[in-house]
């Protein structure tokens, strides 16, 4: 029953993300004479209702992915969320009064079909509720220590990788998010309100800020052909490694379905980058 309802709740965590992230770039992209990214790039689109309603969508999925990892692990809810833009097209093809390509449907097909094997072969995995604060040093060190390298090299870069470059920190970062919000969630349903008085509220809205500056900063430095399907790839994989290390999740039961299960994978990535090029999404 658990898995059931984490499934339900991640695929409508899918579905507004997917929507709010292409209207966010749109908007991001619309600011000019800003830098690529920064708290200042924040105050100005603030004050653009576009970018504040993509941002509340945001913020519900967020929470709503929440709720899905309150009933499973990481490695079930973030390969769902991957299916983001299984929603977000058509909705973007009806308000454009477009169709959706064949190569759309077929690129659709290749992403639920690879998800929801990876999911089949996943099995129940267990895990726990709460990681040791030493697993939490380790993911620290190595999100750390990913975006220390990344985000200078990135604005030392010409637009297009520096666009790869932000998302993909953006991405980690994300996943870094998911594994907090599961870790605040899990807090809650042992401690309640003590919960606050714990250190993962205070990470995840720290993580949380991060994530939305390099996102944004993804976002304005390129086209979304390039950001999006790094961020739709890094954030489920990033999340599953997490999930594995800090939380003890199973993955694989063996080296078989472990290859399966990465087979699985870059079929689903592959079918993220297509839709991610949908003139649907690159007229954004």
């Amino acid at each position: 029953m658990n898995i059931a309802l984490s499934t339900v709740f991640a695929l409508g965590a899918a579905a507004l993300f997917g929507t709010s992230t292409v209207l966010q770039q749109s908007a991001a992209r619309r600011e000019e004479n800003l830098p690529v990214m920064g708290l200042r790039v924040l105050r100005r689109l603030v004050h653009r209702p576009r970018w504040l309603a993509a941002v509340l969508l945001s913020g519900i999925s967020f929470a709503v992915q929440a709720v899905a990892l309150a009933f499973g692990p990481l490695v079930l809810v973030l390969p769902i969320s991957a299916t983001d833009l299984l929603f977000a097209l058509p909705i973007l093809a009806r308000t454009r009064r477009l169709r959706l390509r064949a190569v759309d449907w077929a690129a659709s097909g290749l992403v639920a079909g690879g998800v929801a094997t990876f999911l089949a072969l996943s099995g129940q995995p267990q895990g726990r509720a709460e990681p040791q604060l030493v697993d939490w040093v380790l993911v620290a060190l190595a999100v750390g220590g990913a975006l220390a390298v990344m985000v200078p090299l990135a604005l030392r870069q010409t637009a297009g990788m520096r666009t790869a470059l932000l998302a993909g920190a953006g991405g980690i970062t994300f996943a870094l998010v998911d594994a907090l919000s599961k870790a605040f969630v899990g807090s809650v349903r042992v401690h309640g309100a003590a919960a606050l008085a714990h250190w993962e509220p205070y990470g995840l809205l720290v993580a949380g800020v991060v994530g939305i500056v390099l996102g944004q900063g993804a976002y304005r430095s390129g086209s979304l052909l390039v950001s999006l399907p790094i961020i739709d790839s890094v954030e489920p994989i990033s999340g599953v490694l997490i999930g594995a290390t800090a939380f003890g999740e199973q993955v694989a039961r063996s080296p078989t379905i472990l290859a399966l299960q990465l087979a699985a994978g870059l079929v689903a990535t592959a079918g993220i980058v297509i839709l991610d090029r949908s003139p649907l999404i690159s007229a954004t």
